[in-house]
């Protein structure tokens, strides 16, 4: 999975913009502006905060080039304009939204000689569910299955990338982090992956439901993900075995 996808440009060459020049999330959003005269790079940031606010509400086949040019009070060949339709502004949307998790969960992690595992585990956790509560439209568009488009480049059908694909890129950064656990505790590092892909899965699938419901403090849902994955961990078996009897 690709994080950072080329960006689709303006049609003006003075505002041409890339993803990769947004890295890092603002503390607050623009406000959506009033019909006003914009520069090209202004109404390409009000287009995606209209869009972004409308694929989260509806879903991207809900939603029309008809109802995002309105809700910014432009005529549809604007919008075609700067992102070539529906599915160029919500690529771009995605990307983003993606990069700003991944980065956010990556500086959580740190190099800052940090290697207590349960501390990088709650540091994950807190900032999974940082993001959720500061930017939720951001995080429902990403749990959504994200429709497949096609490349302009070659034609051939692709997905601009999934959330559970952003999970396993989340997920690979703890494999060591796990692997040198359970060689203390004389488990096989070669589960680690797996082990992995459980936590972040639990964690994710959490953070879903907690958005809906708010309750309780996102700092007490972390520590109870941390206790059960934590004390889970603790108690690992080297070779479990189901206690159910399964028919063959």
């Amino acid at each position: 999975m690709t994080i950072n996808d080329p960006a689709i440009t303006t049609a003006d060459d003075d505002n041409v913009t890339d993803i990769a020049d947004h890295p890092r999330r603002e503390p607050r959003r623009p406000a959506t502006r009033e019909r006003v005269r914009m520069s090209g790079q202004e109404r390409r940031e009000q287009l995606l905060d209209v869009g972004r606010h409308l694929f989260a509400e509806k879903g991207f086949e809900a939603v029309s080039v008809e109802e995002i040019a309105a809700k910014a009070g432009v005529s549809k060949p604007v919008v075609y304009e700067h992102f070539g339709g529906k599915e160029g502004l919500y690529a771009v949307v995605v990307d983003r939204e993606m990069s700003y998790l991944l980065l956010s969960i990556t500086d959580a992690l740190g190099d800052d000689g940090v290697t207590d595992a349960r501390t990088l585990l709650e540091r994950a956790g807190l900032a999974l569910f940082d993001y959720i509560d500061r930017y939720p439209d951001g995080f429902r568009i990403l749990v959504r299955d994200t429709p497949v488009m096609r490349d302009p480049e070659g034609g051939s059908e692709f997905s601009r990338g999934t959330f559970a694909g952003l999970l396993v890129d989340v997920a690979v950064r703890v494999d060591d982090l796990l692997a040198r656990q359970f060689k203390a505790h004389n488990l096989n590092p070669k589960l680690a992956p797996m082990y992995s892909q459980m936590l972040v899965g639990m964690v994710a699938q959490t953070g879903q439901w907690w958005l809906d419901v708010r309750k309780p403090k996102k700092e007490e849902v972390v520590s109870h993900l941390v206790n059960l994955a934590w004390n889970g961990l603790q108690h690992l078996e080297a070779k479990p075995k189901l206690v159910i009897a399964r028919k063959s």
